[in-house]
């Protein structure tokens, strides 16, 4: 919140990238705004660019999608959570990212229709750091083989194609672990919220 009827709305796009705007009296009662502003809404929008800062006027928003799903189960919260934490960590403001766009698109649609799964992170964060160019070497990497036959699937196939997947006790460990350390590495830290977007069966 910028003001008692003010809000700061973060966008990821395919053009612009990550940007944030301003929403001039979004919070009042007969706002234009009203309805169309809230976690992991898909919009359309436009705005004014600010010359002073990188906090910029949004103008106008036509609502798209809700993924009402999302709000209602508060793992798939958590989830969608640190998805959007994991891509701004991993990368700068205001860069076109159209491929990381299309990517959380896909995982948002997928995480309104499925059971909330631990499986689904791990997906997410294998296709995106092959998006970001991070892939590991899976030849070089110390996992059991059935475990690089997973990733492998996990991070080129669409994400439905995971739901035949049966991962045993120990290979979600093996992969939770191989990726903990793997993005410490690589981003310096975790990204925020990933024990809680993590489950221990799936």
């Amino acid at each position: 919140m910028l003001t008692e009827t003010s809000l700061i709305v973060h966008w990821l796009t395919p053009n612009f990238g990550r940007i944030a705007t301003v929403a001039k009296g979004a919070r009042r009662h007969k706002s234009p705004f009203a309805g169309k502003l809230d976690l992991f809404y898909l919009a359309d929008f436009s705005f004014s660019r600010s010359r002073s800062s990188d906090l910029h006027n949004l103008r106008e928003v036509s609502l798209c999608e809700t993924h009402s799903p999302i709000r209602a189960d508060i793992l798939k919260l958590q989830q969608a959570a640190y998805a959007a934490n994991f891509i701004v960590q991993a990368t700068e403001t205001e860069t076109p990212l159209p491929a990381v766009y299309e990517l959380f698109q896909k995982f948002l649609r997928r995480l309104c229709k499925q059971k909330s799964s631990g499986q689904i992170i791990f997906a997410f964060e294998l296709k995106l750091l092959r998006e970001l160019g991070l892939e590991p070497d899976w030849a070089q990497a110390n996992l059991t083989a059935g475990t690089k036959k997973i990733t492998t699937i996990l991070s080129q196939k669409e994400f439905a194609a995971g739901d035949n997947l049966k991962l045993t006790k120990s290979q979600i460990a093996e992969l939770r672990q191989f990726l903990h350390g793997f993005l410490i590495f690589h981003l310096g830290k975790l990204p925020r919220g990933r024990a809680a977007a993590l489950v221990d069966e799936i």
